[in-house]
């Protein structure tokens, strides 16, 4: 909230369907969504029954449990890459397994990110861009050993030309190219076109995998993700968010050789005790089942569209599917360097001026907008109007 002129956090007491409800009594009409996986709402009385429900059962069991495989069919039928899939906790947790089952497949050590695509909070794949088309990985959180990040290479976002260079000096060494296929941590910047099909021929020619985070864009966009929509399949797969339906639930999966390099069928070791619980799944095969209706995306679509095209009368707006930023820039933002170039003040001040009227937006540029169901067309007019209303 610093980073929007705020001194103090939000703190929330309760929320329902779209809204939410802080601690001082403040009502906000929430487009922040816990940060993308209330597809359904806040509280949706589905997902709350499937929970309570499982936790008659039991919480925890430290053993395997039915829910767990049909939650991995569920997702193996939905994601076209996935052919084998494993449970973790957290984003970050699978985005550290699936970089270590990279290298451990590969035997190679060497991992390439994009600058702004963030992979949670895993040691090696905290590094930013320096200057120039590539260079090794930065530590940019104290903590860090330089020498964690040493074996990451960063470049820019929507660069092919960058990434053919990289390959082409490191390739024999590269494990793997990791990337938001479509990046919602600089705000929603959409892949170029062509973009990911050039990382998945470069990875091809290479043999490094293509691993794709689609931690946010995992039945967000699609109900198979952004691979889905675009056409491209990565070896492995990172999911979150809207997997857990609002619970703690993460997934890395993928083809059956890379996949079968796993404890115990393989030498590269991954466990958790609470990995998929029995009240995550429980939410997440809640929330997966109704995913199937063929009317869910086109609603999502249609109160996205409409959000999006009244907002753009204030700034840039870039969409895909149900995820959105306004950007206070003038043009498009490609890559972090765009994005970094926006208006921060401006973004602040039209953040405090839609807060003030009971509109919670994502406190930073460099976040998206979640859509969810539970929007009404009201919603959306209410939002268009507060944007309309502000002058800095």
């Amino acid at each position: 909230m610093r980073a929007v002129g705020l001194d103090e956090p939000l703190f929330v007491r309760r929320a329902s369907g779209a809204r939410l409800e802080t601690v001082d009594g403040r009502s906000c009409l929430d487009w922040v969504m816990s940060w993308g996986p209330l597809l359904f709402g806040h509280a949706d009385p589905e997902t709350v029954d499937a929970v309570v429900a499982a936790a008659r059962e039991g919480t925890s069991f430290g053993a395997a449990t039915e829910r767990e495989v049909e939650l991995a069919a569920e997702i193996v039928d939905a994601v076209p890459s996935v052919e084998r899939v494993r449970l973790v906790s957290s984003g970050t947790e699978a985005s550290m397994s699936a970089i270590r089952l990279a290298r451990g497949f590969t035997r190679r050590d060497r991992i390439l990110k994009f600058a702004g695509c963030y992979h949670g909070h895993v040691d090696a794949l905290l590094a930013e861009a320096g200057s120039g088309l590539a260079t090794l990985g930065i530590p940019s959180s104290a903590g860090v050993p330089t020498s964690v990040t040493a074996h990451t290479i960063v470049v820019p976002y929507n660069d092919p030309v960058a990434v053919a260079a990289t390959v082409a000096e490191f390739g024999e060494g590269l494990a793997c190219i990791v990337v938001e296929p479509v990046a919602g941590n600089m705000g929603v910047v959409p892949p170029a076109s062509g973009f990911l099909q050039v990382l998945r021929e470069l990875c091809d020619a290479s043999g490094a995998l293509l691993v794709f985070d689609e931690v946010i864009s995992g039945f967000r966009v699609a109900r198979g993700g952004a691979q889905e929509l675009y056409g491209v399949t990565p070896d492995l797969t990172i999911l979150g968010k809207i997997l857990g339906g609002g619970l703690p639930l993460a997934a890395f999966g993928g083809r059956v050789d890379v996949m079968s390099e796993l404890a115990p069928s393989g030498p590269v070791y991954q466990a958790g005790t609470l990995s998929g619980n029995p009240l995550a799944t429980a939410a997440g095969m809640s929330v997966l089942r109704r995913l199937r209706a063929p009317d869910v995306y086109e609603k999502l679509e249609r109160k996205s569209a409409r959000l999006a095209d009244g907002l753009r009368r204030d700034g840039v707006v870039q969409r895909v599917g149900s995820m959105l930023t306004l950007f206070a820039s003038q043009g498009p933002v490609t890559d972090y360097d765009d994005a970094r170039a926006c208006d921060l003040d401006r973004y602040a001040a039209r953040f405090r001026h839609l807060f003030e009227l009971g509109i919670y937006v994502a406190p930073s540029q460099f976040e998206a907008m979640f859509v969810s169901l539970a929007h009404s067309d009201d919603d959306i007019d209410r939002t268009i109007a507060g944007v309309e209303s502000f002058d800095d």
